[in-house]
């Protein structure tokens, strides 16, 4: 399979930089470039259905599945804190609304990647400041998590929110920066 491109390179810098980094979710997660939620450039999917039992498969003693919701963003030349809200309103909801809870069901992230050529200092604090999360019926059916992940190309820098930090070395090594 041929991997797609967001728009040309050439049409403005943070869209080359998304393109360098929704190629790397490729080989893992299910991407979404034909039609993602608006105002999102692509989606993507990782699912993991597990499950452990004792030397045949009849014995089940546990299952569980794991679900991760990506959605990638666009922040503009300068990503200002209305836009980002817009941003993380709609993943936040969109993210909770493809949760499927249930007793096998252990959790289902949702992940907002941002590319902007610079964050305004306000919108800075506030994806620090993020957070979301649901429990369902006390965990016993899982949970859901946010994470955030903003790149900030005038800086050169990577913000997180308290549970983005959980990614830090993965989104490290993807390097969009030059």
């Amino acid at each position: 399979m041929t991997e797609k491109t967001l728009m040309p390179a050439s049409e403005t810098r943070t869209r080359a930089a998304l393109n360098k980094l929704v190629s790397a979710f490729h080989a893992y997660y299910d991407v979404n470039l034909e039609n993602p939620i608006p105002p999102f450039v692509a989606e993507a999917l990782f699912s993991l259905h597990d499950e452990q039992y004792v030397f045949i498969k009849k014995a089940k003693v546990s299952e569980a599945d794991i679900k991760e919701f990506v959605y990638f963003a666009d922040g503009e030349e300068l990503l200002l804190k209305e836009r980002y809200e817009e941003l993380d309103k709609i993943a936040w909801e969109d993210g909770l609304s493809k949760a499927e809870p249930k007793a096998n069901h252990r959790s289902s992230d949702v992940t907002l990647v941002i590319v902007a050529g610079a964050v305004a200092p306000d919108c800075a604090e506030a994806i620090r400041k993020a957070k979301h999360h649901v429990s369902y019926k006390f965990t016993f059916h899982g949970w859901s998590t946010y994470r955030v992940v903003v790149y900030d190309l005038s800086k050169g820098t990577i913000l997180y929110n308290r549970r983005g930090e959980e990614l830090k070395k993965v989104f490290d090594k993807i390097n969009i920066f030059n």
